[in-house]
């Protein structure tokens, strides 16, 4: 059985090129608009299976008499599987066709979700929680793959942004959905129906995904959009050993390091909005559970026009540099969330807002670091290089869990309010050393789409 489950895996493989150019643009397009959609609509619905939980907690605590170190150790337990799973899944997708690794993670999550639902101890829903953020992790390194293989140097940016708005979308629905099943049928079914849901979709997903453009007789992104990447080097069909994966494109480039330390602080303060913005207002601020999930959700409307803007002006204010704007949007972010705290308790209009300016300064960030990180290793270890970055973001959402609760349940929401804060600092102060820094290793062609020059041989991205 586990054997068949591996060949299920395996990388589809290479058809014979078309040759006719015609055909080439209409699959092209065709194909591109399909799996886009496809895994948009998968990835919003990996965060109804990991977010559910953050609007029941008020619910659940009252039902079950949870305090908030329970609920924190819950969040940071998540937090580390997925982390761990990011950067161990990165590595099998890198091997594996995305096709089926997401589908099926999006099928166990939500197996997950009804699982810690039937649950009532706090150790099982430790365990349920736990197995949930490991398969979490299959969703984005799967999302990073096809990204980078469909979709080139010049136009990534743009696309990779669109593509993370689907965190935002994901995040804004199941506010309401959790938020309403926990009220009028208890939190049970703030687990049940998104667990339902996402089964359903997971199953969607097999039929609707493919591999990469070469399993469809396609020819790569970059002879395709007529790209020079590098002289001298053609295209390989041979996949990366797990060695040359991790200690020749990820673990010695010193940019993944740099990018990683600050995807930590980034996933800190994006977590800890997220997961303890509700439960802030409705102890801080007087709010309802609905009310405050209400508030809540315009972080993630912020969140889906931040990233927009971050991809689309990294590409064309800062010519493909990523860092410039996440170091902006960083400075921002600081000054943002100290001003949360001043919002007055009645001002519900206010507290909307300033919700949804710290997810749009916030939610760039977290899109172009893993973009970055995908971007400065050869695109065949992009998965992995991107799961690196994120092993290290989820270190900091499992600070964002029990640690950072508890300095609120110690010291109160103040101090809460300033180490994050602080820590948003942190991120511009790391990232200013790759201010001017691009990879080089990506220049483009003046090619029309659909040809490759003669005399020129198409590289790896990042080889």
């Amino acid at each position: 059985m586990i054997k068949a489950f591996l060949n299920l895996l395996k990388p589809a493989p290479y058809l014979p090129e078309i040759t006719d150019t015609a055909a080439i643009k209409k699959n092209y397009r065709y194909w591109r608009t399909r799996i886009f959609y496809s895994m948009y609509i998968g990835y919003s619905f990996y965060y109804f299976t990991r977010k559910s939980f953050t609007f029941i907690t008020p619910t659940l605590s009252a039902d079950l008499g949870l305090t908030k170190d329970h609920l924190g150790w819950l969040v940071s337990i998540l937090s580390l599987t997925y982390g761990i799973s990011r950067f161990t899944s990165g590595i099998l997708c890198d091997r594996s066709n995305p096709r089926y690794f997401m589908a099926i993670g999006l099928i166990l999550t939500g197996v997950c979700n009804l699982l810690f639902g039937f649950s009532s101890s706090f150790v099982l829903f430790a365990i349920f929680w736990g197995l949930n953020g490991w398969f979490q992790g299959w969703g984005w390194p799967a999302c990073a793959k096809q990204l980078t293989f469909w979709f080139s140097r010049t136009e990534r940016g743009t696309w990779w942004s669109a593509s993370t708005t689907s965190h935002t979308v994901g995040g804004f629905l199941i506010a309401y959905l959790a938020a309403y099943c926990a009220k009028w049928y208890g939190w049970r079914y703030g687990m049940f129906v998104p667990g339902i849901l996402s089964i359903g979709i997971g199953f969607w997903l097999l039929n609707r995904l493919r591999d990469v453009p070469q399993s469809l007789g396609l020819p790569c992104i970059e002879k395709f959009k007529g790209e020079v990447v590098e002289e001298g080097k053609k295209e390989s069909t041979a996949i990366l050993s797990v060695k040359e994966i991790l200690f020749k494109h990820v673990l010695n480039n010193k940019y993944v390091w740099i990018l990683a330390l600050s995807y930590f602080f980034v996933y800190l303060v994006r977590t800890a909005v997220n997961d303890w913005g509700t439960l802030y207002l409705v102890e801080m601020k007087g709010y309802g559970n609905i009310g405050a999930a209400a508030c809540v959700s315009w972080f993630e409307v912020g969140g889906f026009f931040g990233m927009l803007v971050a991809g689309w002006g990294s590409d064309y204010w800062f010519d493909g540099k990523r860092a410039p704007v996440i170091i902006l949007t960083s400075i921002g972010l600081s000054f943002a969330i100290y001003a949360l705290w001043f919002v007055q308790a009645d001002d519900l209009i206010l507290t909307s807002f300033v919700m949804a300016l710290i997810g749009f300064l916030v939610f760039g960030p977290q899109m172009l670091v893993g973009l970055a990180a995908a971007e400065f290793v050869d695109k065949k270890a992009a998965s992995t290089s991107n799961g690196f970055a994120g092993l290290c973001a989820n270190l900091g959402s499992v600070v964002a869990g029990y640690p950072l609760l508890k300095i609120a349940d110690l010291w109160g929401w103040y101090e809460f309010i300033v180490a994050l804060s602080v820590c948003s600092l942190a991120i511009a102060l790391i990232l200013l050393p790759m201010w001017s820094v691009v990879n080089e290793s990506n220049k483009t062609a003046d090619v029309e789409e659909g040809e490759v020059p003669e005399t020129t041989s198409v590289g790896v991205a990042g080889s």
